[in-house]
């Protein structure tokens, strides 16, 4: 195959639209008491995920960021977790 062969035009890039999952109508609400939607946004290692991944908006991040931190704050949700495998000695 030479170079003349090769097609010329490149096929564009393909970009997801991305939207916010708690704005919009029927969008849940973020409180710190809801551990089953707040555990969504923190990694199985006790991390927040950032909103790159989640597609949550700037300021529902933060909204969602200080829920996640009110929740730890009243025991709701654990700040790490901690796995029986790897705590042997």
């Amino acid at each position: 195959m030479s170079a003349t062969d090769a097609p010329t035009t490149a096929k564009p890039f393909f970009r997801r639209t991305k939207s916010c999952p708690f704005s919009g109508e029927k969008a849940p609400t973020i409180d710190w008491k809801d551990v089953k939607t707040l555990g969504r946004y923190v990694s199985e290692r006790g991390k927040m995920v950032p909103s790159r991944i989640t597609n949550v908006s700037m300021k529902k991040q933060r909204e969602l960021s200080q829920a996640i931190k009110r929740s730890r704050y009243m025991a709701m949700l654990p700040y790490l977790s901690y796995d029986a495998e790897s705590n042997k000695r």
